[in-house]
């Protein structure tokens, strides 16, 4: 018997010691099969290079020596005043207020051809409720597969490829806030499926091709009762080569480019039986409403040597009336924006930009204008780039065919903003 639980304990203790044995051989492999997946670093940033979603090199940076992720953290905050005034230059208003504060979590898991990106925004500019009563925190959150440079698709929610201006983030603009061409025009992000291609390079023609298919509410909405989606496709022509650091998503030329770059780009969205007055975005239609809503885009950038100027084309129709009720409508019309800007040793931007509405004759008198103009004048003392600096710009704006009742409207604004971003 003794001996027969000696065998017994003899065996027991091979078997483990060959399981173990094999268990360490098989994460051995698992650990070279990720080691030769992973790229190198010049690789990982040449993948994450046509991502606008990525700002590699900024932040604080985590990866484990075995390389099997990395995580970047970043955040940024914008704190703003703003003064604004009637016809006769009387103070109406003040702003004070933390415009946003946001914290980023972006990187790759197990791959470099895995990558994830993930915001969240804190500030009551930020997290307002969506009108559903959703809580309305996260900003981005999306997985993206990256076979190569040129291709990638994403799933998750993140800004839907509309317009130039939508497309460049509001930590690198030249103005402490995008136009009110955007602002009405503009796309937003959503939740779906993303897809790019990209192809060239800085010295040679390049092209961008962007694709979504999106709920069609907007962020955080979660739920359509009406089963429509939004359709986008964008693309983006640089006839001169590609911008350097990500030129095509920021405002001015930090870069300074040795050779004159332009990007000509264009796209269509489709928004089927949209919930909302602006698509993704905007008040909610009078209950059971929805409206098939189409918005088109064109827009260029021009830079060189410190020199750039932008020019934004939008548009919204819809094939209904865009009137629902006296105080329900869809704002159906066009914008253009036009801004130049110069910088000065690489440290100091002076900066001009019109921007014009005009609104569509069936809901002018609901708008309280024809057309809307303004024009402002922005200065911009760059520290650490767009990381660090602060900006001070002064608007006036001019409405045509302004109703009586609705005649009285600010007409200068002088905005002070001090942005810091890691």
């Amino acid at each position: 018997m003794k001996r027969l639980v000696f065998i017994t304990l003899a065996l027991s203790l091979s078997v483990l010691s060959y399981s173990q044995e094999k268990t360490h051989r098989s994460l051995d492999d698992v650990e070279a099969f990720l080691s030769d997946s992973l790229d190198n670093r010049r690789e990982i940033l040449e993948t994450l290079r046509n991502l606008p979603n990525i700002e590699v090199g900024k932040g604080v940076t985590f990866r484990p020596k075995n390389n099997i992720y990395e995580m970047t953290l970043r955040f940024r905050m914008q704190n703003m005043l703003g003064l604004n005034f009637g016809e006769r230059f009387n103070h109406t208003s003040t702003e004070a207020q933390v415009k946003r504060l946001r914290l980023r979590f972006d990187g790759y898991i197990f791959s470099p051809k895995i990558i994830y990106s993930i915001q969240l925004g804190f500030s009551s500019y930020d997290a307002k409720p969506v009108p559903n009563g959703n809580v309305n925190i996260i900003r981005d959150a999306i997985i993206y597969y990256v076979p190569n440079p040129s291709w990638n698709i994403g799933f998750g929610q993140t800004k839907v490829k509309t317009n130039r201006a939508r497309i460049n983030s509001s930590s690198a603009l030249q103005f402490v806030d995008r136009s009110i061409v955007n602002s009405e025009f503009g796309g937003d992000r959503d939740f779906g499926f993303f897809g790019e291609y990209n192809y060239g390079d800085y010295d040679s023609f390049a092209l961008a091709a962007k694709a979504s298919v999106t709920l069609g509410e907007g962020r955080n909405w979660n739920k359509s009762s009406f089963g429509g989606f939004a359709y986008n496709g964008r693309l983006e022509l640089y006839p001169l080569g590609r911008m350097h650091g990500k030129g095509e998503y920021t405002e001015g030329d930090l870069e300074w480019e040795e050779t004159p770059k332009l990007m000509i780009g264009g796209g269509y969205t489709f928004n089927h039986k949209s919930q909302r007055d602006q698509g993704w975005k905007g008040d909610p239609l009078d209950d059971g409403i929805t409206r098939n809503i189409g918005s088109y885009y064109a827009d260029l950038i021009f830079k060189y040597r410190g020199f750039a100027l932008a020019a934004d084309y939008l548009g919204r129709y819809t094939p209904h009336s865009p009137v629902i009720s006296e105080d329900c409508y869809i704002y159906t019309g066009s914008g253009l924006n036009v801004q130049g800007s110069y910088l000065f040793d690489r440290k100091w931007e002076l900066a001009v930009r019109n921007s014009t509405m005009f609104a569509d004759s069936r809901i002018s008198s609901l708008a309280g204008y024809k057309t809307w103009n303004q024009s402002t004048i922005g200065v911009t003392r760059y520290i650490i780039g767009h990381s660090l600096k602060v900006q001070l710009d002064v608007s006036y704006n001019h409405r045509n065919g302004t109703l009586p009742t609705t005649s009285a409207y600010d007409r200068w604004g002088i905005r002070l903003q001090l942005e810091l971003g890691l």
